[in-house]
């Protein structure tokens, strides 16, 4: 059963925005009291944490499909929905989030990164926030807004200090396991390792982690073997042992072969050049070992390599190798730059950015993308003209009949807002008013104006007595 997954496409929908509510507060003696619709919830987000106890993507492997929740609808009294719970998906330390084209979104590394995979949907607007002294009584609320969904891949980079490379059965498993407290699984035969293994190595007043690569053979930088699989999580190891066999029983083999066909191997891989190499001739217990371990140190060494001869299971010459390691990693360290404190970046928009674009298509079509626009049409209940009608005077304020109108269209022209696979096509009338405008001006409703009952006969009766009073003034007597 697989318990390790470096890979994985991931689906995530963010909660969707409660609707708003349009609602007219009602008592004894006052019932039309004004609006008191309230606002919808926003949506919950789905986020991407670094979590040090998470090591696999073997739970998103199972269950790929992750919904944050909506958020709630407003209610009357002036009651807002509540907001969607946020989903927070721990992943590994060293996780590299992207799309399906491959590109990289976010790179997790460090405990508590996260990065917002999918942004919740914004909650309408009930009716009591809609209101204002123009708007007195709206009769419509504004919908809440989708969730973002996206599809996105998390691949999983090993975060080590030190990479062990080399041949299956090379003997990389069983160095790791002298040198930490690693306990991988061991035998003679090739691609025993079917994971990355991971230990952390303590020499003196240094710590550090090592991680063995399983696979690579000879194409396994064009996906050859398993080799492919998990050679990227060498990119962040800051030194690379090459572990060669001294004692292989196959004939066309031998250690300075073993090291150059690897090298080719990284080098096709791409990235690695910089990384400090070190090789360790592994098996000298083997009298045979030995012998030929002697023979191509000199070589070895007249590259530049620096050479360790030991042996994982008589554990011969590890010391020297964990501390040359220590020495080596302590180096890699001071060379990185200072991590700086994150920077806060305001980047205003210029003075002539109005926030959305109109084009003329092949086809005649305007269609007009901005984030202003396209949220406003998602927000609007089209089954109801007083919203449609808010929703025009809201465009022309941006400014969009304006920029219609510069574009060419005419009265009957059809314009799109929105993307094409999801956008709102109506025919455009720069002068036509929905039918909620023939009852007076946008949001108004009369009814509230009315007064009460008894407020009414005491100001009938105060204009009497003005009547009398008037006519008694412009009495003459004779």
């Amino acid at each position: 059963m697989t318990t390790f997954v470096d890979r994985v496409e991931l689906h995530v929908a963010a909660g969707s925005g409660g609707h708003g509510c349009a609602s007219v507060h009602r008592e004894k003696f006052k019932p039309l009291g004004g609006p008191d619709g309230g606002n919808g919830g926003h949506g919950g987000d789905v986020i991407l944490t670094v979590d040090q106890s998470v090591t696999t993507l073997l739970d998103y492997h199972h269950s790929p499909h992750r919904k944050a929740t909506s958020g709630k609808p407003g209610e009357g009294g002036n009651r807002s929905g509540k907001d969607g719970q946020d989903l927070v998906l721990p992943v590994p330390d060293g996780t590299v989030v992207l799309d399906k084209a491959g590109n990289v979104l976010a790179d997790l590394v460090g405990h508590g990164t996260s990065y917002v995979a999918a942004e919740g949907g914004r909650g309408g607007l009930g009716n009591a926030a809609l209101s204002s002294a123009r708007r007195k009584a709206p009769g419509f609320a504004l919908l809440g807004v989708p969730g973002g969904v996206h599809d996105i891949v998390l691949e999983l980079k090993t975060v080590a200090d030190v990479a062990l490379v080399g041949y299956p059965s090379a003997g990389k498993s069983s160095l790791i396991s002298v040198l930490s407290a690693a306990k991988p699984k061991i035998a003679d035969y090739p691609f025993t390792t079917l994971v990355p293994n991971l230990g952390v190595v303590t020499a003196g007043a240094t710590v550090y982690t090592i991680a063995d690569v399983p696979g690579l053979i000879p194409g396994a930088s064009q996906g050859k073997g398993l080799g492919l699989e998990f050679l990227r999580h060498v990119e962040r190891c800051s030194v690379l042992v090459h572990v060669l066999d001294t004692a292989t029983l196959e004939s066309e083999r031998d250690p300075v072969s073993d090291l150059d066909i690897i090298e080719e191997e990284l080098k096709q891989y791409g990235g690695l050049g910089d990384r400090p190499r070190i090789v360790v001739l592994n098996k000298v217990d083997v009298p045979d070992g030995l012998d030929l371990a002697e023979m191509v140190r000199p070589e070895l060494e007249a590259r530049g390599y620096r050479v360790y001869e030991v042996s994982a299971v008589a554990h011969i010459g590890l010391k020297e190798l964990s501390f040359g390691l220590a020495e080596m990693v302590g180096q890699a360290r001071a060379a990185k730059p200072k991590e700086e404190a994150t920077r806060i970046v305001i980047r205003p928009k210029a003075v002539d950015d109005a926030g959305f674009t109109v084009v003329q298509e092949e086809d005649g079509l305007f269609r007009v993308r901005g984030e202003k626009p396209e949220r406003w049409v998602r927000q609007t209940d089209f089954n109801n003209d007083e919203a449609v009608g808010y929703l025009a005077d809201r465009l022309n304020r941006l400014g969009v009949e304006e920029r219609l109108m510069k574009a060419g269209a005419r009265a009957g022209d059809g314009v799109a807002i929105g993307p094409e696979d999801n956008a709102v096509v109506f025919d455009w009338e720069p002068t036509v008013m929905a039918g909620a405008e023939m009852l007076g001006r946008r949001g108004e409703d009369h009814r509230l104006d009315e007064a009460r009952p008894a407020a009414q006969r005491r100001r009938d009766r105060q204009a009497e007595r003005d009547e009398a009073q008037k006519e008694f003034d412009d009495f003459e007597p004779f």
